[in-house]
This record gives structure tokens, sequence and C-alpha cells, in this order.
């Protein structure tokens, strides 16, 4: 039997402060491990806050605040992305974590997932930002869509409404997902579909389809004018049954369940989607895991000669990953 302490972070960053939210986000990484946590994970891009004035402001008068955001995104080999991997290693804790991720000119809705020892042991970013977060970030590739193992099981991460997205879900249940963190922006109530409600349903629905534990992390925004509360974080079972105690929507903690593993291989017996439940003789579907940089710059190869004589030079790059065929 295998059982793993895992906690959803339900809090509110210092809103576009990279580095008050990173000493935060270590000082939360602590509080878990008082609790012995083996596994804590963090809402939507956490590092430096979701940024909510692109629902809510015209694009113009945005600018400003585009830039005060962009500024305070985390690059990925940054000091701050090094202090909460410091802290990861001090507690022992595995540590998934949200980011606006910032890469030269670009930002990316970006997840890490850090071990217990400080390394980064997956690195992606969310498949297709939605609606009106792509004005402000660019998309991921396909290598992201990995489920690792690790000392805790086989451990996975989604964005968002990466959850409303049934190949890309499916892509996960293929790799035999045990531990899902799903991870959130702070919830409104303007429309249903942006509500908590909807979204702990795709959480939960995300449990059950998978046969898998599903550790829903996400914000609050107490301090946004306008704005109160939001927080609906929680830890679902395979069977979709909610394993934490619930937390005040306006407060800040942690949700923190027990997960025993073998509880999957109970799910699985009444719906397996990717074994006895599925119809592979039906269905066919691939999922294709290559990185696509914008540019793969290489070595430099001679490729036969010009009509002038001069060598051609040819630039290659290296393979990053294949097409993988997932069975359905």
């Amino acid at each position: 039997m295998t059982r793993v302490r895992a906690a959803a972070v339900q809090a509110e960053p210092i809103w576009f402060d990279l580095d008050a939210t990173t000493t935060k986000t270590v000082e939360i990484i602590a509080q878990a491990a008082t609790e012995g946590v083996d596994l804590v994970a963090f809402p939507e891009t956490w590092l430096p806050g979701y940024p909510l004035f692109l629902w809510g402001m015209p694009p113009v008068e945005q600018i400003p605040l585009v830039n005060a955001y962009r500024a305070n995104s985390p690059r990925i080999d940054g000091p701050e992305i090094a202090r909460i991997r410091d802290a990861a290693r001090a507690h022992g804790t595995t540590v998934v974590l949200g980011l606006s991720e910032r890469d030269h000119g670009s930002l990316y809705m970006a997840q890490l997932i850090v071990g217990p020892d400080g390394d980064v042991l997956l690195h992606r970013r969310k498949l297709k930002p939605t609606f009106v977060e792509r004005t402000l970030f660019g998309e991921g590739d396909g290598s992201g869509l990995q489920v690792i193992d690790t000392p805790l099981g086989r451990l996975g991460a989604l964005n968002c409404w990466e959850h409303l997205q049934p190949l890309l879900k499916f892509s996960m249940y293929a790799q035999h997902e045990q531990i899902h963190v799903g991870a959130w922006p702070p919830f409104g109530d303007q429309l249903a579909q942006l509500s908590a409600e909807a979204s702990i349903a795709m959480s939960r629905t995300y449990a059950m389809e998978g046969s898998v534990f599903v550790v829903m992390a996400n914000g609050v925004m107490n301090n946004v004018p306008g704005f109160a509360g939001g927080g609906a974080a929680g830890i679902y079972g395979p069977d979709g049954s909610l394993l934490s105690d619930p937390l005040d929507p306006a407060h800040e903690g942690l949700a923190v369940a027990d997960l025993d593993l073998d509880a999957i291989d109970i799910a699985k017996v009444f719906a397996d989607p990717v074994g006895h439940y599925a119809r592979p003789d039906v269905f066919t579907f691939a999922v294709d895991r290559t990185a696509r940089p914008a540019a793969t710059v290489g070595a430099v190869i001679e490729a036969g000669s010009t009509s002038g004589g001069a060598p051609a030079a040819v630039e290659t790059g290296p393979d990053d990953g294949s097409a993988e065929a997932i069975p359905s």
C-alpha cells in the first residue's frame, strides 16, 4: 500500500510582486512540511499572480499592467525559481508550481514539477491559453504532455481549461497517471463556465474519468478591488469523492488529504478508460510529443558542394521527441 500526503494551496499572491510572492511560496512550502505533506501544489500562474486585468480592461489600457506583469514574471533559470527549488530540497517536498514564465520576449502559462531533491522533473507550458489569455501568453507544445515517475507515484499536471479538452485529458490518462495536479486561478461568478462550481465539476470528472487522485489548487483575491474570495481548493479521489476538508472560499489555507494509491485499482475495476473500458479496435489516437522551438540551431555539417565549388552548410538540431502512439 502506498500513501501520499498531498496539499492543494488556496492562497493569494502578492499581486505582480515576484520577490514577495516567492518569499510567500517558500513560507507555504515550509508550512506544508510541518503538516507532513509530501506533495504541495500551487495555483495557475501563482508567480506573480493570475492576470485578471485581461478579462476586464480594453487592450490598450492594459499596456502598463502588461509591462509590469512581464517584468515580474520569472525565468526558469532565474533566482526566484532557484529559491523555490532550494525550499523543496530543504523540506524534502515535491512541489508543483504554477508560473507566468518569461522566455526572452514572450510569456507562457507554465508549470514546474520540482522533486524533493530540488531537481526540476518536468517543465511544461499550457497547450492553448484560453480566450483573452491568448493576447498575453504563447502556446505550449506536445512535449509537456507527460506523466512522470516519482517516488510518490505517476504524477502529472494541467492548467485550468486544459481539463475541458477531451483528447488532452486522454493523453494523460493513457500514461497511467495516478496523482494529477489541476492548477486554477481565482474563481468569479460572472459567467457559469468560469465559476467555482463548473471548475470543481471538471476536476471531479477528471478524477472519475481517469481513476486518478486530483489535487485542485487555486487562488483567492481578497486584495483585488471589486472581488472577494474565489477559492475552491480541494483533493478528489479516483471515485470523485472529496477527500480534504472544505475551505472557506475567502480564506487562505491548505486542503490536505492522505492518498491511498491502492484505491485507483478499485476504481478501475469499474471503468479503466485505457484498459478494459477502452475500444482500440474502434478508436485510434496518437500524440505528437515533439518539442517545437521557433528555431533549431545545431551543428553545421557539410552536405555537398554548390555550383561554385563551396560546400553547402546545413544546420541540424537534435531530435527533441517523437510521435507517440497511445492506444485508445
